[in-house]
């Protein structure tokens, strides 16, 4: 597995997308996802020039954070529990998958405790799919009202997962409306939420994601190739 090669490789499908969205492509975060892969894996593609990581369980995530230290910047994409929180608020970057107010209560209360404020996006299921975590979209404006009122969490904006389907056309239209709900999100301009990110798209997918505005990308076996499952 060239590592090296496949981070060329991605770049280069992200600039193309990017052009085609009229962005620039260092506008397009790109987060590794190294999910099952040891944390000598992940160095190897630090080496190659990758600095965001991200992680779906929060036992991996601390035990590779320990590994690679703090030259890269870490994310926790996969659903967070609230008992959980506590491992990773202050010490990663963003947290991908704010979904409840439970969660958001127990975010606030850990970054309290330790003097910090925890960046956050927050988990829309555009898709509807019941497999998948997140709010309704007719449910994220009441939610970000709520959430900004607490002193301690800073909104950066949405996260979103795909559709499972090969349909590219329903995958597209899926991320044309979290967009979409984005921009709405944007214009409210509701204090205490900055809405600069929108974090959607993975490798089947990443390409349409950032013609339909996504500005982060999560991937993982475009850089990896396959998951070392045991």
């Amino acid at each position: 597995m060239d590592i090296r090669k496949n981070i060329e490789i991605v770049k280069y499908k992200v600039a193309e997308s990017a052009e085609k969205a009229g962005k620039k492509p260092e506008e397009i975060r790109i987060v590794a996802v190294g999910k099952t892969f040891p944390a000598e894996i992940l160095l190897e593609a630090k080496e190659g020039g990758l600095r965001e990581f991200g992680e779906n369980k929060v036992q991996e995530l601390v035990e590779k954070m320990n590994a690679l230290g703090k030259e890269v910047s870490w994310h926790m994409i996969g659903h967070l529990q609230k008992n959980k929180a506590k491992y990773i608020v202050g010490a990663v970057d963003l947290i991908h998958s704010l979904d409840s107010f439970d969660l958001a209560l127990q975010i606030d209360k850990t970054a309290e405790k330790c003097g910090c404020i925890q960046d956050v996006l927050v988990q829309v299921n555009i898709s509807g799919e019941e497999t998948k975590f997140g709010l309704r979209p007719e449910d994220v404006l009441n939610f970000l009202k709520e959430v900004s009122m607490l002193e301690r969490i800073r909104v950066r904006g949405l996260m979103t997962i795909g559709p499972n389907t090969d349909d590219k056309n329903l995958i597209r239209e899926s991320f044309r409306r979290m967009h979409s709900l984005y921009i709405d999100m944007k214009d409210k301009k509701l204090d205490n939420i900055n809405m600069d990110i929108l974090s959607m798209g993975m490798s089947k997918d990443f390409e349409i994601a950032i013609q339909e505005g996504a500005n982060m990308v999560r991937i993982g076996s475009a850089i990896f190739g396959n998951r070392m499952y045991r």
